[in-house]
């Protein structure tokens, strides 16, 4: 009788640890420090270290960007195949004569996909740069 119960116990121990992976995976994290001052979605984001998160399947998903525990900065992003792993961790920027450059993508050392941030539908060009 107590065999039963010590196997239902972990049976649903098991059960509630595999359902909290499978929520747990649908988000990802990564690191990002920024050089210097960028905006992205119309907030500045100053030189330092945050936290990124994106959430969704396919390749539409819903960026945050953290740093600690608040959201600084929220965005739609597109993730890209590259055709190589990227080389370090990168924050792509576009130039601006006006003030900080707008942050256009961010690429994962290692990662084969990159999160394109512009505005436009067809995905990240190539000849961007860190």
């Amino acid at each position: 009788m107590k065999f039963a119960t010590v196997s239902k116990v972990f049976g649903i121990a098991l059960a509630l640890l595999l359902a909290t992976g499978a929520f747990a995976s649908t988000a990802n994290k990564a690191n990002l420090e920024l050089n210097n001052s960028v905006i992205l979605n119309g907030t500045t984001l100053k030189a330092g270290d945050y936290k990124v998160q994106w959430e969704g399947t396919g390749p539409n998903v819903e960026l945050s960007i953290l740093q600690g525990k608040h959201v600084v900065a929220k965005t739609s992003a597109h993730v890209v195949d590259l055709p190589a792993p990227a080389v370090n961790d990168a924050a792509v920027t576009m130039k601006s004569d006006s003030g900080p450059n707008s942050l256009t993508s961010i690429r994962f050392q290692g990662k084969k996909f990159a999160l394109d941030l512009s505005q436009e539908s067809d995905g990240m060009q190539g000849g961007s740069s860190k």
